[in-house]
C-alpha cells in the first residue's frame, strides 16, 4: 500500500479539512511528497518546507537542498517585488491592499515578510497574519513571517530559496516585505525584480534621513496615506521627492523611478501601483535587463551562500568549537590580538581541511 502523499489526495475532501491539515503537519515527508506537495499548492506543505529551509539541522539542510533542486525546473515566472519604507509607514496594509487588487485581477500571491527578531528570545516580534488578517484567509494567498535573526542585513538567509519554491507552488507574484530602512534593503534588491519605497507624507527633507543607497535602488516611491486631511500635504511630498529624484544618477536598467501618491486604508492609488510594476516588467524584458539582472542576482546569492557554507563549516568544526573559547578568553583579557586570535583559528580549521 501506498501511503505517500499525493497530489490528487491533497484536492479531496473524504475527510475534515482541519483534520487532513493536522495529519500533514504531523506525517514526514520524503523529498518527493514535498515537491509534489509544493506543485499541488498545498500551503501546509510550502510551509513545512520553507522551515527546513531555514532549519540549522545538517539533515534538514541537505533534504531542503534537494527541494530546491527539484523545484527549479517548476519554478514559475513570477515578478518579485521588494517593499520597504520607514517604520509607521503602513507597510502591511499597503501590501495587503496590493494583494487583494492583484488577487482580484487572477493573480496568485505570496509575501515573505522578515519580521524583526527578539535580540533576548531570539524569536519573531510581530506576526504578519495578525497584521495581514484578510489576505491570510485569501486562498490565492501565502503569507509566510521569518525571523531576521542575525543573517544578512537583518533578511532572513533563506529567503531566496523561499522564492523559488513559491514561485513552484504557483504564485506568479511574490513580495518581499522587510523590517524597515537599514542593511536589510541591500539584500532584497539583489533578490527582487522591482524596489517599491513607501514613504509618509511630509516634507521633501525626509528623504535625507533615509541612505541615499536606499532611494538609489528604488524603482517607485510610494507616498501612502494620501487621503483625509493629509492628501495635500501628500501630494506635495510627491512633488518634492520626484525634484529630489533628479539629483540622483541614472538607473543601470534605464528605468526612471516614478513617484506616486496612494491610500492603502482606502485602496486609492493601488492599481495604478500595479500598472506600474506591470510597465517595468514589460520595459525591462523588452530590453533584456529582467534576464540579465536575474542573472546577476543568481551569481551574487552563489558567492553569499559560499560565504554562509564556509561560515557554518567553520563553527560547527570539532576542533574549532573546542579551541574557540580559549582564543575569545585571551583576546578579551588582552593577551592575543584578534587578529592574530583569528589567524590561529583559521589555520587550525585549514589544516585540518587541506
Amino acid at each position: 500500500m501506498d501511503h505517500g502523499l499525493r497530489t490528487m489526495d491533497y484536492k479531496k475532501h473524504t475527510i475534515n479539512p482541519a483534520a487532513r491539515q493536522q495529519f500533514n503537519r504531523r506525517k514526514t515527508l520524503t523529498v518527493d511528497e514535498y515537491v509534489e506537495g509544493i506543485r499541488a499548492g498545498n500551503r501546509v506543505v510550502l510551509s513545512r518546507a520553507i522551515t527546513l529551509i531555514e532549519s540549522t539541522r545538517t539533515d534538514h539542510y541537505e533534504q531542503a537542498q534537494e527541494i530546491i533542486a527539484a523545484c527549479l525546473s517548476h519554478a514559475s515566472a513570477s515578478v518579485r517585488v521588494g517593499v520597504t519604507g520607514t517604520p509607521g509607514v503602513g507597510k502591511s496594509t499597503f501590501i495587503e491592499a496590493l494583494g487583494k487588487h492583484v488577487t482580484d485581477a487572477g493573480h496568485r500571491i505570496a509575501v515573505l515578510a522578515i519580521d524583526p527578531t527578539s535580540q533576548v528570545t531570539r524569536g519573531s516580534i510581530l506576526g504578519d497574519k495578525t497584521r495581514m488578517a484578510n489576505l491570510a484567509t485569501n486562498e490565492n494567498a501565502f503569507i509566510r513571517p521569518s525571523p531576521a535573526g542575525d543573517s544578512l542585513g537583518g533578511v532572513a538567509r533563506k529567503t531566496r530559496e523561499a522564492i523559488v519554491l513559491c514561485e513552484a507552488a504557483g504564485y506568479d507574484v511574490v513580495l518581499v516585505e522587510t523590517v524597515g530602512v537599514g542593511q536589510s534593503e541591500t539584500a532584497v534588491h539583489s533578490m527582487v525584480d522591482f524596489f517599491l519605497l513607501l514613504l509618509l507624507p511630509g516634507a521633501g527633507d525626509e528623504l535625507q534621513g533615509i541612505k541615499r543607497g536606499i532611494v538609489e535602488m528604488a524603482d517607485l516611491i510610494a507616498v501612502n496615506k494620501a487621503d483625509k486631511d493629509k492628501l495635500k500635504l501628500a501630494q506635495q511630498a510627491r512633488r518634492e521627492y520626484k525634484n529630489a529624484l533628479h539629483l540622483y544618477p541614472a538607473k543601470p536598467s534605464g528605468w526612471i523611478p516614478e513617484v506616486m501618491t496612494c491610500s492603502a486604508l482606502e485602496g486609492t492609488g493601488i492599481a495604478e501601483i500595479w500598472e506600474t510594476i506591470q510597465r517595468y516588467k514589460t520595459a525591462m524584458q523588452e530590453n533584456n535587463f529582467w534576464i540579465s539582472n536575474r542573472e546577476k542576482q543568481a551569481t551574487f546569492w552563489l558567492y553569499e551562500s559560499i560565504k554562509n557554507d564556509l561560515h557554518r563549516s567553520f563553527f560547527t568544526h570539532k576542533k574549532i568549537k573546542e579551541k574557540l573559547s580559549q582564543v575569545e578568553a585571551n583576546v578579551a583579557a588582552g593577551k592575543l590580538s584578534p587578529f592574530k586570535g583569528a589567524e590561529e583559528l583559521m589555520k587550525l580549521f585549514l589544516m585540518d581541511n587541506g
